[in-house]
């Protein structure tokens, strides 16, 4: 999957590097937001909250509906869902790995406690 000559997972975890945007995410996880709304907790302008919005959206992270003047964003999960499975292959790696290093750990303790004696 790609969108302009770039593979889908790297837009969406670069749209997700940045803490505006994850914390953009994150009061969308609670329910729908306008642009004001989301703007509210942030030193910025509603121009540079746009632009976030359009990195999120471009992502395939939010969007934004129409209804009459007011046009809600909404998060969309799919996209996250994508990258949630990417990381967990690599989360059961890396467990799978300190399985063994625990493991091999253990033996060596053993092997260096003489015992009672």
């Amino acid at each position: 999957m790609s969108v302009g000559g770039v593979d889908r997972l790297s837009v969406v975890f670069g749209a997700l590097a940045d803490p505006t945007r994850r914390s953009i995410l994150a009061r969308l996880a609670e329910g729908e937001a306008t642009v004001n709304e989301l703007a509210e907790p942030f030193a910025m302008t509603l121009p540079a909250v746009s632009k976030h919005l359009k990195v999120l959206e471009r992502a395939g992270l939010i969007s934004r509906g129409r209804e009459a003047q007011w046009r809600p964003c909404r998060l969309e999960a799919g996209s996250l869902r994508e990258a949630s499975e990417w990381v967990e292959r690599y989360r059961r790696f890396w467990e799978s790995s300190f399985d063994r290093l625990d493991t091999h750990l253990r033996r060596l303790m053993e092997d260096a406690d003489p015992g009672p004696g």
